[in-house]
């Protein structure tokens, strides 16, 4: 059996259904092929936190414009996404970091970013769940959360709706010059291939520089109210961004439920899905620092997922320059949900030769073959990153 179209997507998690509703909406025949089920894998290990990162500018402009797309898109959203602008709150828990927390919120402040500097009184008055005395935090109300999984599944919908086909369960052997092999058989024909298989995609194209990165999530009973606003401690990007180590970190998420999703968590070299016991109780243990009363709360469920994690936190969107017919879409790390529509959009101007809203340079995977610079983390580049964005979304 053979099906042609113009663009295959390998993968249905939020990225993947992202690229499918992208690529529909601009009226290309599009096919989207996974082995398990829409928004699964990564996505539905994801504590779905629409989030600004400002561990590099290119994180920075890459968050932030997709911070604007899933604000814009949030009306449409059906109740089942539980989608819900919490905003977060960056903890401080040192006069040190209360440092940080202003070099954070001018630096937000310079691209448009609205937040707020919370003394050690006013962060207790938002979340007095807190443990106490914390010196302060950063308020940063645009931040949202939703439910990945149902999200994912909306996006995916709606490409089906305008044209898309989407094969469930079905699993890819091959993906490269124009032709995707299936294990059943089945032949997929496209000009343009997309992997956008998470940390999977390595298997499809060994050569990618792409290692996984499990990380953990309880979930816990319901208790409405008890925390307010995404909880993040300040040093989160210290640890659980550092690509050498094993890491856990402070963060904790208020669902529309009235449970609470804690993490987080990341280590290298694990392939299986099992719990690492000695981590999660690092994890927990770090949460109940920031707020004891979590020790109270009956967890009812705990899972593992896998992180695509790339050598410079960026993730890979565009062609891949030793195959004229594939283009890649992976590589977030634990930023797939918030820039799943943006990386739609880098992807399909790339498609289509069309001028991206933000400079695409620092996602394309032609960095690490040396066809282009690696990019360097330096406030300088700040500006020529965010121009584009801030003047579409001033």
């Amino acid at each position: 059996m053979s099906v042609a179209a113009d663009v295959l997507i390998v993968g249905a998690g939020i990225v993947g259904a992202a690229c499918a509703r992208e690529c529909a909406s601009r009226g290309l025949s599009t096919v989207v092929v996974d082995a398990g089920a829409m928004g699964g894998g990564a996505t539905a290990a994801g504590m779905g936190h629409i989030v600004v990162m400002d561990d590099s500018p290119m994180q920075l402009a890459l968050t932030r414009y997709a911070q604007h797309l899933w604000r814009e898109l949030a009306a449409e959203l059906p109740p089942s996404v539980e989608f819900e602008a919490c905003g977060t709150l960056w903890v401080a828990s040192s006069e040190e970091e209360m440092a940080e927390i202003r070099r954070k919120r001018d630096l937000y402040a310079s691209v448009g970013v609205e937040s707020e500097i919370l003394d050690g009184q006013a962060l207790a008055e938002a979340e007095p769940q807190l443990r106490r005395p914390l010196p302060g935090a950063l308020l940063v109300p645009s931040d949202a959360v939703l439910y990945p999984p149902c999200a994912a599944a909306f996006l995916m919908r709606d490409a089906i709706r305008m044209g898309a086909r989407f094969h469930a369960r079905r699993r890819v052997l091959s993906a490269e010059k124009g032709i995707v092999r299936l294990e059943d058989g089945t032949q997929f024909h496209a000009p343009h291939i997309v992997n956008a298989c998470g940390a999977d995609a390595v298997r499809l194209l060994p050569a990618l520089p792409i290692r996984k990165r499990r990380g953990h999530l309880v979930i816990t009973d319901r208790y409405p109210g008890f925390v307010r606003h995404q909880l993040v401690e300040l040093g989160y990007l210290r640890s659980a961004h550092s690509i050498t180590t094993d890491s856990v970190a402070f963060n904790v998420q208020p669902r529309t439920t009235g449970q609470l999703l804690i993490g987080s968590s990341r280590e290298y070299g694990a392939e299986s899905t099992a719990v690492n016991h000695a981590l999660l109780s690092a994890m927990v243990a770090r949460a109940q620092q920031y707020l004891p009363g979590i020790a109270d709360l009956q967890a009812i469920r705990v899972w593992t997922g896998f992180r695509a994690a790339t050598p410079d936190k960026l993730p890979l969107v565009g062609p891949w320059p030793e195959d004229e017919s594939l283009y890649l879409a992976t590589g977030h790390e634990g930023l797939g949900i918030t820039t799943s529509l943006a990386t739609a959009k880098l992807l399909i101007a790339a498609l289509l030769g069309e001028k991206a809203e933000i400079a695409p340079e620092p996602y394309l995977p032609a960095r690490f073959l040396g066809a282009s610079p690696t990019p360097q983390h330096n406030g300088s580049a700040m500006s020529e990153l965010v121009h584009a964005s801030e003047k579409s979304h001033a």
